[in-house]
């Protein structure tokens, strides 16, 4: 008898349950355990979830990245920002750009093709906001690395889209030899057109907060508002991140109810978020892990590097409190969700060299996840700033 899917979203509910049980005993963060129990139960070990069951629950995945760019772009009211100052913005663009130019150098010097090169150096600037957000969540981590990392990892996926857009244009043309001026502007629709989107999103979203009192009501406009601003945004071709974290932010500095608004929305994500990062880990593949090469081996050293390197670049150009410049870098290692929509996006672009893009990047993608989690949670403990 073949499942239905509410059963399936029992199932990954169930799987995050015991997971999260197994790593508290061992005290890791429950992110890690919620991705290796997606490997185990997923198609490419015991098949619980097979491939097209996971691409049904993709929803989920759209869900749950929706509400998390929403909820770090509360992050962006102008009073926070003044409080953190000019360091997110310095630090963002070059630990993001760091990494990029790392990488692609690297690869170059090795005398891989440029096209190729470009492609995957434009990728190591992304960063995993989601698990970010959960270790902090889980831990309730508060000091100066965790109030610089948050806008930072939301700024990151903004930068991020820009070095890419600039990377394969630069690639195109090199490929090609010809300039167009779809390719300049594809990459500025993206992050523009969000943006602009995201901030008349979130004047609709002010006014619907002010009209609509109950806390049910209000709840219900905040899950429409942000599936709304989700799905149009993947409609037109905008970043549905950067949008749902641009209405959040044109929100959180036009209304007195941020709190009321994000209380009980907290209290609902959990259960998204643990079926999020179960999906996520069914479609992590460690079999690819001996296909990764030497190139594999650059991306994932040296974009690990190039965040470490560009973070302390930034934070000591921005005056940053010492603490940020030590540990602030081995925070930003995790690695998804934007990733992965690059590695489709630069497949489509350059298909000869699409297999190598997939398989380096998300190679890179599952060291990172099953890692990164772990090196945050040190990191922070190291820093003295997880609540225990």
């Amino acid at each position: 008898m073949e499942l239905n899917v509410l059963t399936y979203i029992s199932i990954l509910l169930a799987a995050a349950l015991i997971a999260g049980k197994i790593v508290k005993q061992v005290k890791l963060p429950n992110v890690t355990g919620y991705l290796v129990m997606g490997i185990i139960i997923g198609p490419h070990c015991l098949s619980i979830l097979d491939s097209e069951i996971v691409s049904k629950l993709s929803i989920v995945s759209d869900m749950a990245l929706g509400f998390i760019a929403f909820s770090i772009g509360a992050e962006f009211s102008i009073k926070y920002l003044r409080k953190v100052g000019k360091s997110p913005i310095v630090i963002t663009i070059f630990e993001a750009c760091t990494a990029t130019l790392l990488v692609d150098t690297i690869l170059l010097l090795l005398g891989y093709d440029l096209t190729l090169s470009l492609s995957i150096g434009a990728i190591a600037s992304a960063t995993a906001a989601a698990s970010t957000l959960m270790i902090v969540k889980q831990y309730k981590a508060k000091g100066p690395v965790t109030n610089t990392l948050l806008p930072v990892v939301a700024m990151d996926d903004a930068v991020a889209l820009m070095a890419f857009g600039i990377s394969m244009s630069v690639a195109k043309i090199i490929s090609s030899g010809k300039v167009s001026l779809e390719t300049f502007l594809n990459p500025v629709k993206e992050i523009f057109g969000a943006l602009l989107f995201g901030a008349a999103m979130g004047i609709i979203f002010t006014f619907l907060v002010k009209l609509y009192t109950g806390r049910g009501n209000r709840l219900a406009v905040t899950i429409a508002m942000t599936f709304l601003c989700v799905g149009i945004s993947d409609m037109v071709g905008f970043s549905s991140l950067l949008a749902c974290m641009m209405m959040s932010a044109v929100f959180a500095n036009l209304s007195n109810y941020t709190e009321k608004i994000f209380e009980p929305l907290d209290r609902m994500t959990p259960p998204i978020y643990m079926m999020f990062f179960i999906i996520s880990g069914a479609t992590l593949d460690i079999s690819i892990i001996p296909k990764i090469g030497i190139i594999g081996v650059v991306y994932v050293v040296f974009r690990v590097c190039g965040k470490i390197l560009g973070a302390n670049i930034g934070a000591r150009l921005s005056h940053a409190d010492p603490k940020v410049r030590r540990y602030l870098g081995l925070t930003l290692i995790p690695q998804e969700g934007v990733a992965i929509g690059l590695v489709t996006v630069a497949k489509g672009v350059f298909p000869e060299y699409g297999n190598t893009i997939q398989t380096v990047v998300l190679c890179g993608i599952v060291i990172y996840e099953l890692l990164g989690p772990m090196i945050t949670k040190q990191t922070l403990k190291a820093a003295g700033e997880l609540n225990a």
